[in-house]
Formats: C-alpha cells, structure tokens, sequence
C-alpha cells in the first residue's frame, strides 16, 4: 500500500507541476496561485478537522508543518520561476534531483540502510544533472540561462527540505492532518505579503483550488508512505512525478529535446529506477 501511496504522490505532483508551467503560458501571477492553493488547501483542511474533530496541533507540528510549508511554497515559486526561463521538460527532472538528498538523510540521519544499488541511483541522477545542464552554445553573459539554473538550484534545496522534514515528522510521531492544516496555513501566511495589494483572479483562483485539490491527495499519500514504508524508496518514486511533466510538457508544450538531453533524462531515470530496487 505505502508503494501505491508514493505513485499516487507522484501522479499529483506531477499534475501539479504541469499545471504550473501550463499558468506561465497564460501569464498568470504565480504568486496568486499559489497563495490560493494553500488557502483553499488550508480551509479544506480546516473544515476537514473541524467536522470529524480530528484535529488536535500542538506547538511541534504548528512549527514544524508551517516551515515545511514555507519551505514548499519556495520550492514552487522558483520551480514556477524555472518553467518561465526553460522548458519543462528539462525543468522537471532536474528539480527531481532533489531526492538525493532526503535518501541521504534517510541513511545517515535516520538509520536506514541504503543498498548498492541505491548508491548507484543517485550517482546516476547527479551524473544526468550535469548531462542535462550542458548547452555548448550558451554564450558568456546569457542571464537567462544563469537565472535559470539559479531558480532550479533554489527549487531542489527547498524541496530536499520538505523531504527530509516530512520524514522527521513521521518518526517523531506527528499526525498527518495537524502537519498539513500547520503546513498549508503557514505556506499561505508566508505567500500573504505578496498578495496584498491585488484582487481575485477569477482563473488564478481556479488553477489554485486544483492545484490544492491534487497537493492534499498527493501530501496525504506522501505521508502515509513515509509513515509506513522505506523512505530511501519513497523518495525516488516520489520524484518520478517528472515523467508526468516530460510527457506532458511534450504533448501540450511542443517542446523538442536535443539528443544528449535526452540521455540525460534516461540516466535520471535510471538512477530513480535503481533507487528503487
């Protein structure tokens, strides 16, 4: 089942994630959206809570679930800010990469034991980030493509945050819904500052209720597998939520990829395959 809930994490995520570059097409405010869907999320949560009187935070999982929350809310800000400069399929799976980093934790932080073939996994994800990366044609001075690999570099620190602090909060024992009512009102606080002078976008309202729609579905499963499986393999499964955004991204998009990108994007996929092994 734990196996299940990490697909289904990655099926939403990666909705999500196609969503958000499909908002840059359509010059929607990424901020808007975002603040959206973790108060629409938020307010789910709530009422969630409120009628089953499931609903009992403490100050461990208030802290805790809204700087996982912050922390998240980055995360998509600059993977959003990612999709604006490059294409999403090259976007996505280098955002991916963040999983290195919680499956390290798992092993060193957590006592889990990481296999041979795990190893081998993540030294292939690394190895397909610099692949990916390569552009012989860049020329001194192309901002873009600085800004662009500065955004996803942000986006893969945050996210390998929210990891490794979901796990920790699966040890220690919080419950799942106080950690994402704490997580979704702490990320709409933080998101609250930049949409204060604005009104409500009908479409950006829209994009945002989806987008928390597939987020609750998706951290619900996250958690649940986190809390009863191996984390080492949640993790890279997690991250195949990319395969939804390439696939995506080339059907809706049109985007074309050179032939080392595309062996790039095979030996990610490779690495996430062996990490889960």
């Amino acid at each position: 089942m734990w196996l299940a809930a990490a697909v289904m994490t990655a099926v939403c995520f990666g909705i999500n994630n196609t969503l958000f570059k499909w908002s840059t097409r359509y010059s929607m405010s990424k901020q808007h959206i975002q603040f959206y869907f973790y108060m629409v999320a938020f307010c789910f949560m709530m009422l969630y809570g409120w009628m089953t009187k499931s609903l009992h935070p403490s100050a461990t999982s208030m802290m805790l679930g809204a700087l996982i929350g912050i922390c998240n809310a980055t995360g998509n800000m600059q993977m959003s800010g990612a999709f604006e400069k490059g294409p999403a399929s090259l976007t996505a799976p280098l955002v991916a990469v963040n999983a290195i980093f919680p499956v390290l934790a798992a092993g060193i932080i957590f006592g889990e034991h990481i296999p041979l073939l795990h190893w081998i996994g993540i030294l292939c994800m690394l190895c397909s980030a610099a692949i990916i990366q390569y552009t012989p044609k860049v020329e001194k001075g192309n901002y873009e493509y600085i800004s662009w690999l500065l955004h996803i570099g942000m986006a893969i620190v945050s996210f390998g945050i929210v990891g490794i602090l979901m796990k920790w909060c699966s040890v220690i024992g919080v419950r799942s819904l106080d950690l994402l009512t704490a997580m979704y009102g702490g990320g709409g606080l933080y998101l609250c500052w930049s949409c204060r002078k604005t009104i409500v976008q009908k479409r950006e309202f829209r994009v945002g209720a989806t987008v928390a729609f597939f987020s609750v579905i998706g951290f619900s499963c996250y958690f649940y597998a986190l809390t009863t499986g191996v984390a080492s393999i949640v993790f890279p499964v997690v991250s195949l939520n990319c395969l939804i955004v390439v696939i995506l991204g080339c059907y809706l998009f049109k985007e074309r990829l050179k032939a080392y990108q595309l062996i790039g994007i095979a030996t990610a996929l490779c690495g996430l395959i062996l990490t889960k092994l």
